[in-house]
């Protein structure tokens, strides 16, 4: 999807993810991800084999007529198309997302639906755009009535896990969806992308603030933060599933609870499998603080290390469960 060549250059780009377990007992093969991820039939579901199993489906879009939420309570009102699409991680990890880009500037009136039709996935203010509220606005959340871009995307994950495919045997407990807003402005000339902010609030509520070089497709922006989601909600899940079970070692009760997470969860663990090369390097942003992969790294390695002693201790005819 591509804008007309005489649209304004966007001054922000906004989006929201939404994570969760597929509920399926099986994860789906490639066939059936494709089937799955079908959102349009025009347009065909995009699958990567390589390195891991992917696939993405083709963008739909939603028409918005509101006021956009912003830090100061600004009155904006926005008119124009988000863009909505989902994807699906070696069929067991199912994502949406929803994401516009909008210009500093719009029409004083609104225009007939065809001009916002013409650009895909541009939100249009009437009048000027307070970007910097907007932007605090997007990420904090906003009132009823104003833009609500994790209710788009709930419009097409809802229907999705409930698709006749998939079984509704949820493959392990403990498991709940997870919210990523992201807000994007232009970085300085000359200056690398850069993340501002990246913050856990409650209710699994995640958002994060960047600075991204003009001309950056929102779409690219939208898939970097769909793999920053993909990895909170892993790191998320396998904390939530271990949580008390890495205290003395139990027998079979503690080895059932680190199944899900070996079974399940583990070999998902890839950063920067895809994306914008220029955007990868965000990620060392994220390994720094909070340090993603090296908690992960230590919750795999605490699991590995259990499995090894519930092994090792009925050889040694020492019994789970007691003192040695």
């Amino acid at each position: 999807m591509t804008a007309p060549p005489d649209a304004a250059p966007a001054v922000l780009a906004c989006g929201e993810v939404r994570t969760c377990v597929l509920p399926s007992l099986q994860p789906l093969d490639a066939r059936s991800a494709a089937q799955l991820l079908r959102l349009r039939a025009d347009e065909r579901v995009l699958v990567s084999e390589r390195p891991n199993l992917y696939a993405l489906s083709p963008e739909t879009l939603t028409g918005v007529d509101c006021r956009l939420p912003t830090s100061n309570g600004t009155k904006v009102r926005v008119v124009g198309t988000v863009a909505v699409r989902a994807a699906l991680t070696e069929g067991r990890v199912l994502q949406t997302s929803a994401y516009f880009r909008t210009p500093a500037e719009g029409p004083d009136r609104r225009q007939p639906w065809g001009h916002y039709l013409i650009r895909p996935g541009v939100v249009e203010p009437l009048g000027r755009l307070p970007e910097q509220e907007a932007a605090q606005g997007i990420l904090t959340g906003g009132r009823p009535g104003e833009l609500d871009l994790g209710l788009i995307a709930d419009g097409v994950l809802t229907p999705l896990v409930r698709h006749p495919l998939l079984d509704q045997r949820v493959p392990f407990k403990k498991s709940r969806r997870t919210r990523l807003r992201w807000a994007a402005l232009p970085a300085a000339h000359g200056q690398e992308p850069s993340i501002e902010g990246f913050t856990l609030a409650e209710d699994d509520l995640r958002t994060v603030r960047l600075r991204v070089p003009d001309g950056t497709e929102p779409a690219a922006i939208a898939a970097l933060c769909e793999d920053f989601a993909l990895h909170d909600w892993l790191l998320t899940t396998v904390v939530r599933l271990l949580d008390g079970r890495l205290g003395p070692v139990e027998g079979p009760a503690s080895l059932m609870a680190l199944r899900p997470a070996v079974e399940h969860l583990i070999h998902l663990w890839m950063p920067r499998a895809r994306g914008d090369r220029t955007l990868r390097a965000l990620w060392d942003v994220l390994e720094q603080d909070p340090g993603f992969t090296r908690q992960w790294d230590n919750l795999v390695q605490r699991v590995r290390d259990r499995l090894a002693l519930l092994n090792a201790l009925p050889k040694l005819g020492i019994p789970t469960g007691e003192k040695t």
